[in-house]
């Protein structure tokens, strides 16, 4: 299956402004990249591309007063198939986890795993099997303990927030099931990228970017979605890290307003 990929950003800048980009599709899907990005910005700004962290591709630029649009479009194949489960990835004792594992059990900015979510996690989910029975049971927990309000967006929610006011949006899904699985010592990381609605039904809310997550079972990552909870085809990641706040789309130094975002993910026709 091929995917069409893009989006189409506008900003505006009350003055000149440093701006950092994480646009791009992430290097682990390079391989699967059958017509390159096109990445552009009008008006003409020279960008220089690095490497964060956590392996993300970033574009740095600098931009003058008035009006900045980001444009990208890539075609990106796929398998065409659900995602799939491994009921027998077994969790690790943390004297176990790799060395660059063990920062994904720790609290960050959107995640207090130093909390009452704590003690929530043991009530939950001791008597769950570990592994990945374990996760899924997290992922459950948070489907069915939160309800899907685009209206209560808000970039300041945390995990704690989002348990205790019970609604959100994907990141905050995200978030919990992130917080619930590292109060277990299950190394857990944020990812976003493109899932657009191939497979089910459209939905009528306007195409945005996606949040999911990974957690490391049986020595791998392995992908868990608790806002849509079942397998889903066409996921393409563009970037992983702790929260949502490693992750930002566009890190303005300065004030700017969101005058346009568009986002599309489409199967090209065979």
């Amino acid at each position: 299956m091929l995917i069409r990929v893009g989006y189409e950003i506008v900003l505006s800048f009350p003055q000149p402004t440093a701006v950092v980009l994480m646009l791009r599709i992430h290097p682990s899907r390079a391989s699967s990249i059958r017509e390159p990005e096109q990445l552009t910005i009008e008006p003409d700004s020279p960008l220089s591309t690095y490497s964060d962290s956590f392996g993300n591709r970033c574009d740095r630029t600098f931009v003058t007063t008035g009006r900045l649009t980001i444009h990208n479009t890539a075609v990106v194949e796929d398998t065409g198939q659900p995602e799939l489960r491994n009921w027998n990835a077994a969790q690790l004792d943390v004297q176990d986890l790799p060395d660059d594992a063990l920062v994904f059990l720790l609290a960050s900015r959107y995640c207090e795993v130093d909390s009452e979510l704590k003690d929530l996690a043991g009530r939950l989910f001791n008597a769950t099997a570990p592994g990945w029975t374990r996760v899924q049971s997290i992922c459950n927990f948070v489907f069915q303990h939160l309800q899907f309000d685009y209206q209560k967006a808000r970039s300041n929610r945390t995990a704690l927030n989002t348990f205790n006011e019970r609604t959100g949006v994907c990141r905050d899904y995200t978030h919990l099931a992130i917080t619930l699985c590292r109060c277990m010592n299950i190394p857990a990381r944020y990812c976003t990228g493109y899932l657009g609605d191939i497979g089910i039904p459209r939905s009528e809310n306007p195409m945005d970017f996606s949040a999911w997550f990974e957690a490391y079972l049986g020595g791998a990552w392995h992908v868990f979605d608790p806002r849509n909870n079942v397998p889903r085809v066409g996921r393409i990641l563009m970037a992983r890290g702790r929260d949502a706040a490693d992750v930002a789309l566009t890190t303005t130094f300065g004030i700017s307003q969101l005058e346009c975002f568009r986002v599309w993910t489409d199967e090209v026709d065979s």
